[in-house]
């Protein structure tokens, strides 16, 4: 994913932004909307389909729920980030937290994506590094999920606590718990029979 929108000039994109968390939520977001905002240059029009690509407006100019969790500051860079993350889902690939030293990898990108010519693709890498900086990457549900994923096993036993035990094993009456055995890979039945007695001495006698 990979939007095509851009804004001739980002210079009131933060204040637009700005003017969205401070004011109330319009029915539609329109051009007369933008307006009386105090945004009168042509140059500001393109903010509405960028909104649209970024899921803060439906296709109908309809502020959404995240447009809405937008408006609450403390959430405000957040959501930016994730709505960064589906818009321009292509640009992460080059790099998790692009900065401005991938500007002509980013605008590669563009030109490859959407056969925007040199002046265009200057302008939507511009658009993209101006939203960037209304956002925090580090506080978005996209980045989170990646640092909270569990590794994977690395072939040895581990213990999996259920919700009526602990993280430790016991053989307390009550207490209950899954032991998870990773075998490894071999023709040496023995190796096998080995794990197996160890299991029953020291898990399953009482």
């Amino acid at each position: 994913m990979l939007t095509k929108r851009y804004m001739t000039s980002v210079k009131n994109l933060p204040k637009i932004m700005e003017k969205i968390v401070e004011g109330t939520a319009p029915k539609k977001f329109t051009i007369a909307h933008l307006k009386s905002l105090g945004f009168t240059s042509s140059n500001d029009v393109g903010v509405i389909g960028l909104l649209k690509d970024l899921g803060l407006l439906s296709q109908d100019g309809t502020p959404t729920q995240r447009y809405h969790d937008y408006r609450d500051k403390s959430r405000s860079k957040a959501v930016m980030a994730d709505a960064l993350h589906e818009a321009y889902e292509d640009l992460f690939h080059i790099n998790e937290k692009p900065t401005s030293a991938d500007r002509v990898a980013i605008e590669g990108k563009f030109k490859s994506v959407h056969n925007a010519t040199d002046r265009i693709a200057a302008e939507q890498a511009k658009t993209f590094e101006a939203l960037l900086k209304l956002a925090d990457l580090d506080g978005s549900k996209q980045v989170s999920k990646k640092k909270t994923e569990e590794p994977k096993g690395t072939g040895e036993a581990k213990t999996k606590p259920s919700d009526e035990g602990s993280g430790a094993l016991s053989h307390f009456t009550g207490l209950r718990y899954n032991v998870e055995i990773h075998l490894p890979a071999t023709k040496d039945v023995e190796v096998y029979n080995s794990i197996f007695k160890a299991l029953k001495e020291h898990l399953l006698e009482d």
